[in-house]
């Protein structure tokens, strides 16, 4: 093996020596200082290797950061990046694993420095990468510096697990736990906070869903406690607002079973980047799990049918839409209705009448939205929800009693708990506030300092019990109007007769969808051409076919009768539209809305049905125009008008305006002069006499009169 001092040549001095400095955790900088030291001593060997002083470049950016990977090191990218470019002529490190515990990442830098000629120097020699023994010699080192970095790991998690195999591996406790002097894990002694956790839970319980957790503590003035986790008020209790992510975590969390759990979540291989991400493994995986370990606020079955809810509640999200949590919307059936079709769970959608009321709509589209094609089936509700309303309201005949007095105690307990919680604020607040008050009355008054800081602690101490106070005052009035004495009578008189509690207006639509879900497992829809098809699957295992008519669309329910359309046929054989008009009206007849007939309306109706006006009959019988029997005649229309108003001819009216059609076949009147002037010569001329004169005149006087 060649001497360092022939491996380094003036090609090497040439360039810049780079010394890596790294330590995996700031803990490690802040307390092992003489691994530093060591690694930056090695600019002395530099040094002594020939490389001047000025020469050595020291990158340390990455302390703290560890050598699993080379993502996140921007001091090793930019080692990596000179490298390549030939601008080191020597690499130091302590020891390869200072460099890269992946062997990835330190073979990368070993071909990079073989291409470029650079040497690689640690604590043990100097070795040159472009020469197969020392670069087998540096593989092996980097392939146990990998393995060693395995073996730390697990002698370090081996106690851990030891340990949390037995229980005793003391873990951060969520808010409503705390270690007793013996070690032990004991509910919070504080019983607001054990009271609010409990709350959380029975509101779960009621409303099936962690966003009506939030609406409802937040509609109750109700907070939610925490500790602070470090600083000079390490370990004291504060109040939030209830929030969505606080609500999941208290749901998902076994240590409010009584539970003991330890490697819940493990770490998927990260991608090209290096990252890895973290995903919760199934309860089987799980390193420890001791149930009963400890006292808790429910049973594991409850922590179990949690579970349940909170999956079905996100599945409704993803591509099958499971029940999901019941909603205040007015569809019955939702996350119930399954399509007949496909057997996929259908969507629910709602359209507005012209009331203003809304109507649900079941849409089976999974498919259509996967593969851009049309819905599988579209079911309007309102039917389907009735019938199997119906159908649910006779199984529960029998104990109609028992569940109406069960809502009224729920009610009950309900403002009851959530009062005791309020009222332990108070006690709360009184006391800091009694104690911010003895703080100050004991300070030296002539120490302004301390004495003006303690009353301002006192200040705000009596301004949180004033609030707190202001709240619950304006809750127990807002309990008082939902629980008088009038309503407390409704109740008792509704719990003898369920149907009525259904359709009372104030049961809330959730209510009645959460007692569905109690009772029907779901409904499967098929939909034909006059009826829908249901079958009801009921929770006991009894199993129904409803058949339900198929609702009318919009354009059959406001389609005018047929009876009132044949009528209108009739009467337009001898009545123009407005004549019609006013005969429907007369005999109340409307149209697809319920309105009275107009000549508008009726003109609309008749283009679409496509019956011809009254006009139209008239042509197709012979009748002719204005223009056609003037032409008829050898007059001008205004002639064929004078006639007609005179009653010469004789016509019929076509519309409002007044415009005639006339019958064919009609002749010419006489002129009434011309008649006169006839009748005046017989009596003059006697007969015979100026026959062929008399003719000429007459033949004139017609041919005048006709052109009057």
């Amino acid at each position: 093996m060649p001497e360092p001092s022939t491996k380094v040549t003036a090609g090497h001095l040439a360039r810049d020596a780079y010394l890596y400095i790294r330590q995996s955790s700031l803990h490690q900088v802040a307390h092992n200082t003489e691994s530093s030291r060591r690694q930056y001593d090695l600019r002395g060997r530099a040094v002594a290797l020939g490389w001047p002083a000025d020469k050595v470049i020291v990158i340390d950016v990455d302390q703290g950061q560890s050598g699993a990977s080379a993502a996140d090191r921007e001091g090793f990218q930019r080692l990596v990046a000179d490298v390549s470019l030939g601008k080191a002529g020597i690499v130091l490190g302590l020891e390869c694993s200072r460099l890269a515990r992946n062997n990835a990442d330190w073979h990368q830098l070993l071909q990079l420095c073989s291409f470029t000629g650079t040497l690689i120097c640690d604590e043990d020699g100097l070795y040159d990468p472009s020469t197969i023994n020392d670069r087998l010699l540096l593989g092996l080192k980097g392939t146990m510096s990998e393995a060693e970095l395995h073996f730390l790991r697990a002698r370090l998690q081996g106690g851990l697990i030891a340990k949390a195999r037995r229980g005793e591996l003391a873990l951060r406790l969520p808010i409503g736990f705390v270690y007793d002097a013996a070690g032990a894990v004991r509910l919070d002694p504080d019983v607001q906070v054990r009271d609010t956790i409990s709350h959380l839970f029975s509101t779960f319980e009621r409303t099936g869903s962690a966003q009506a957790v939030v609406k409802a503590m937040r509609k109750e003035d109700i907070r939610f406690p925490a500790r602070h986790l470090g600083g000079p008020h390490h370990g004291e209790l504060y109040w939030v607002p209830v929030l969505h992510g606080t609500v999941l975590f208290t749901l998902h969390n076994p240590r409010y079973a009584g539970c003991y759990f330890y490697g819940r979540r493990r770490r998927v291989g990260g991608g090209l980047d290096g990252h890895h991400r973290t995903e919760m493994k199934p309860r089987d995986e799980w390193t420890v799990f001791l149930p009963t370990a400890h006292p808790g606020y429910i049973t594991l079955e409850t922590f179990e049918k949690n579970q349940a809810t909170l999956a079905a509640n996100a599945q409704s999200l993803g591509d099958d839409r499971r029940r999901g949590p019941a909603r205040e919307g007015p569809a019955l059936l939702q996350g119930l209705v399954v399509c007949g079709r496909c057997g996929r769970r259908m969507t629910v959608g709602y359209h507005r009448r012209c009331d203003g009321s809304l109507v649900p709509d079941y849409t089976c589209q999974g498919e259509g939205i996967a593969h851009g094609r049309p819905p599988c089936q579209n079911v309007c509700g309102s039917g389907v929800d009735a019938a199997v309303t119906d159908l649910v309201l006779e199984e529960l005949t029998p104990l109609a009693i028992e569940a109406a007095f069960e809502v009224a105690a729920e009610l009950s307990r309900r403002a009851e708990g959530a009062e005791r919680i309020r009222r332990a604020g108070i006690e709360r607040a009184r006391q800091d506030a009694e104690a911010a008050r003895r703080r100050y009355l004991a300070v030296d008054p002539a120490n302004r300092l301390v004495a003006d800081t303690l009353e301002a602690d006192w200040n705000a101490a009596l301004r949180v019990l004033a609030e707190e106070q202001d709240a619950y005052e304006r809750s127990r009035s807002r309990e008082a109007a939902a629980l008088d004495e009038e309503q407390r009578a409704r109740v008792r008189a509704l719990t003898r007769d369920l149907p009525k509690l259904w359709g009372d207006p104030a049961t809330p639509m959730r209510e009645r969808k959460r007692l569905m879900r109690l009772l029907v497992t779901d409904v499967t829809l098929v939909r034909a051409e006059e009826h829908i098809t249901a079958h009801v699957r009921l929770s006991g295992g009894a199993a129904h076919t409803l058949e339900v008519p198929r609702p009318l669309t919009a354009y059959e329910l406001h389609t005018t009768a047929p009876a009132t359309i044949a009528l209108i046929d009739e009467l337009l054989d001898d009545h123009p539209y407005d004549e019609v008009v006013g005969i429907l009206n007369e005999r109340g007849l409307t149209g697809g809305w319920g309105k009275p007939f107009s000549v508008p309306s009726l003109t609309q109706l008749c283009r679409l049905r496509g019956i011809p006006n009254h006009r139209e009959r008239l042509r197709a019988a012979g009748m002719l125009t204005l223009e056609e029997i003037a032409a008829e005649l050898g007059v001008t229309p205004q002639t064929i008008k004078v006639w007609q108003r005179r009653g010469d001819i004789t016509g019929r009216r076509t519309d409002g305006r007044r415009e005639c059609l006339y019958h064919p076949g009609q002749v010419r009147p006489v002129d009434g002069r011309t008649a006169r002037w006839q009748r005046q010569r017989e009596r003059v001329t006697p007969v015979g006499e100026n026959d062929g004169q008399d003719k000429e005149t007459i033949s004139i006087g017609t041919s005048q009169g006709g052109a009057v």
